[in-house]
């Protein structure tokens, strides 16, 4: 028997939120609408400021990156986009120097669609622009759920960079950590893994959110043997802790606990004279055979998902002074 369906009602956001200030900026500067926002346009967000000041202004709301621990401006209104956001918008990004700026309306008009197109395209790969419409839906008497749909991005948002390994500055070990990069975050991507590879570039390393800014999840992919001393070849994972006078203790305290859930010793490393500290797992072996790739890849994203399962709640429980 076929079962009845029901009909999508698209519903008003002045339905849901009445003023821009009070409703909706709070609304969505929630964990968990942070939370959709972010998986929309792919980037792990952490709250920072509601009504940041800037100058005589105030930006709606302010996250960090949690990848790379770079600002994302949020400029949201419930209404279709007007010249007077555009310009707060701008204002806001140069006074808070973000990475990332998402502007979000009710609808886009095609002028400011264009312009966010452009900002994109004049900027290149240090500055991103987003800008994102807001719909509300349900179905009969069910509960409303906002949905956000991408009508500007950044050129190479959804690609890796395209034209890199034709750039003749590339060195040959540059053109093959970025084959290695575009091929792991492929695998990635197509085996569903709960940690986000970010866009592949030509270097050693690839960043992953956490879940909290001042930590950096990281696979490490290099023709050095750290362990070794020597051009042989080895793949890591690291939580890297960018300030280790505040952190680094409390996690070596849960040392045994952490190792433990993780399943194998890691190695903890924090440098004298240096602010950083980080804590990794490694394997030798030649990247430079594409016929191993396969086998990183599989290491890789088992030690990753590990680091991301285990150090993730905890990183998030230390307060400001590296407490638990």
């Amino acid at each position: 028997m076929t079962q009845g369906l029901g009909r999508l009602e698209r519903v008003s956001l002045r339905e849901v939120w009445e003023n821009e200030a009070s409703h909706f900026t709070p609304w969505l500067a929630m964990e968990e609408n942070l939370g959709l926002l972010g998986d929309t346009i792919g980037i792990e967000l952490e709250l920072e400021a509601q009504e940041k000041s800037v100058g005589p202004f105030s930006a709606d709301i302010l996250c960090k990156d949690t990848a790379n621990d770079t600002w994302v401006l949020i400029e949201n209104q419930l209404e279709r986009t007007d010249h007077t956001h555009l310009g707060q918008l701008l204002t806001y990004a140069a006074g808070l120097e973000a990475v990332a700026i998402v502007w979000i309306a009710e609808r886009f008009a095609d002028e400011h669609r264009a312009a966010m197109d452009w900002l994109n395209e004049v900027t290149g790969d240090h500055i991103y622009f987003f800008g994102l419409e807001t719909e509300l839906w349900r179905i009969g008497e069910s509960a409303i759920a906002p949905k956000f749909n991408i009508v500007s991005k950044p050129n190479n948002w959804s690609n890796t960079i395209k034209s890199s390994v034709e750039r003749t500055e590339l060195t040959e070990t540059k053109k093959m950590q970025l084959k290695f990069w575009t091929q792991f975050r492929e695998y990635m991507e197509t085996a569903g893994s709960c940690v986000k590879a970010t866009k592949a570039l030509p270097q050693h390393w690839m960043n992953h959110a956490i879940g909290r800014s001042g930590f950096t999840l990281m696979s490490i992919a290099s023709v050095y043997d750290s362990e070794a001393n020597a051009y042989t070849g080895e793949i890591r994972v690291d939580l890297y802790i960018h300030d280790a006078t505040r952190h680094y203790e409390a996690l070596e305290a849960q040392r045994e606990q952490i190792e433990s859930q993780v399943g194998e010793p890691l190695v903890w490393l924090r440098p004298e004279n240096k602010k950083g500290a980080r804590i990794y797992v490694r394997k030798a072996i030649d990247i430079t055979q594409e016929d191993l790739w396969p086998d990183c890849n599989d290491w890789l994203k088992e030690e990753l998902e590990k680091f991301h399962k285990v150090f993730g709640p905890i990183v998030r429980e230390l307060d400001a002074n590296g407490s638990v």
